[in-house]
């Protein structure tokens, strides 16, 4: 793959310079000439008006027979034979999408002694879960479970499959996709089932958020996405009698260079904020680390969590596990309390599908305040202590 400027057709309008997003071309005696930056993208070709950039993309190798492939599959991400709320939320989402394709939905869950977890998936919508087990499987370790994972997608050929973008989700399908030799979109926000070819559209934030992408996998399958945790709803119990598939993973593929030690989880007096109902967040507004004491107040006698927008954390004014955005987390809560947060793009991603969004903020033009449900424009630092006195009486 190249790109060639023909300096003949050249006229050094410049548009190329102003259309490319990574100052990767530059006029040069009123030539255009690549810069170092380039990452061939092509956008400087399609703006030129006068066909004098050409870029040559080979043709795909590798492709495989689509057809071959059928079905949706779920990660069934598990911890200590618990199945995550996350897998729930692709459940239902998943069902969607073998529905349009007409098409059966699995859950793929691995580890040991979790033989209850994949019981309890069957009083959902689903049609198979596959329960693999094997010696050495019972904490998720990526090497293994994404030999035993690669297995059953080689042998069974899903066309679509699903995880969490969690911690474990997103080391182990990247592992899963180049084992396979497929594509893969981190962090969807939106799935859809392109009606014409059955394609999946894979919907996510890029640019910081600015703009929303949509990745296609023509040619490879399955086609594999990472889902952000809290996107989509749950999936309620009922649907189709689903079927347990036991299995047993191969010897040859538990063997593991890692060792595990010893797991260390957070300590924090607060709700985790991915699960809790109510979060109360503060932003660059509260003008320093000492002012967050207000909002840990407040999320305390509302009985949720304390969150913070990606300017607090990255000024160090609270752990980055607090975090909410496009670089942090994203929630669902039933009531999300913006304090002092301005509303960059960053944010709202993270937010945006809260049930009822207050938004207190002294700046009453913040974008912030065009997704709240109710708007307080005041000093936080007079409002959100006589909003907690008030709770606090009542």
């Amino acid at each position: 793959m190249g790109i060639e400027i023909i300096e003949e057709k050249c006229t050094g309008c410049g548009l190329c310079v102003k259309t490319c997003p990574y100052d990767g071309i530059e006029l040069v005696d009123g030539i255009a000439r690549l810069k170092a930056a380039c990452n061939l993208c092509g956008t400087c070709a399609d703006a030129c008006n006068f066909e004098a950039i050409v870029i040559e993309r080979p043709e795909a190798t590798g492709a495989v027979d689509v057809s071959e492939y059928r079905g949706v599959w779920v990660f069934g991400e598990q911890r200590g034979g618990e199945i995550q709320s996350v897998v729930l939320e692709l459940a239902g989402e998943g069902r969607k999408l073998a529905d349009a394709l007409d098409v059966p939905l699995a859950v793929a869950v691995i580890g040991e002694g979790i033989s209850p977890a994949c019981k309890g998936l069957l009083e959902y919508p689903v049609d198979i879960v596959f329960q693999v087990e094997g010696p050495g499987l019972e904490r998720y370790s990526s090497e293994p479970y994404s030999r035993v994972f690669s297995d059953l997608i080689r042998k069974h050929r899903p066309e679509i499959v699903l995880a969490g973008a969690t911690t474990i989700g997103r080391d182990f399908l990247a592992r899963v996709a180049v084992e396979i030799g497929t594509g893969l979109t981190a962090d969807c926000t939106g799935l859809e089932i392109r009606p014409d070819d059955r394609l999946l559209m894979q919907t996510r934030p890029a640019f910081g958020g600015n703009i929303m992408a949509t990745i296609l996998t023509p040619l490879h399958r399955p086609q594999m996405a990472t889902v952000r945790h809290k996107v989509m709803k749950e999936a309620e119990p009922g649907g189709p009698d689903g079927r347990l598939v036991k299995l047993k993973a191969p010897e040859g593929l538990l063997e593991n260079r890692v060792r595990f030690v010893e797991f260390i989880a957070e300590e924090t007096e607060t709700v985790n904020i991915v699960e809790a109902d109510i979060i109360v967040s503060g932003g660059r507004g509260l003008g320093g680390p000492e002012n967050f004491s207000i909002v840990e107040e407040l999320a305390k006698a509302l009985g949720g969590a304390v969150g913070a927008s990606r300017a607090a954390v990255d000024a160090g004014w609270y752990p980055y596990s607090h975090q909410v955005g496009q670089t942090g987390k994203t929630v669902q809560p039933k009531v999300y309390i913006a304090c002092g947060i301005s509303g960059a793009v960053q944010h709202l991603v993270g937010m945006r599908s809260s049930d009822t969004i207050i938004a207190i903020n002294k700046d009453a033009d913040a974008p912030i305040f065009d997704v709240a449900t109710y708007g307080i424009v005041g000093d936080l630092k007079e409002v959100v202590p006589a909003l907690t006195k008030k709770i606090q009486e009542r």
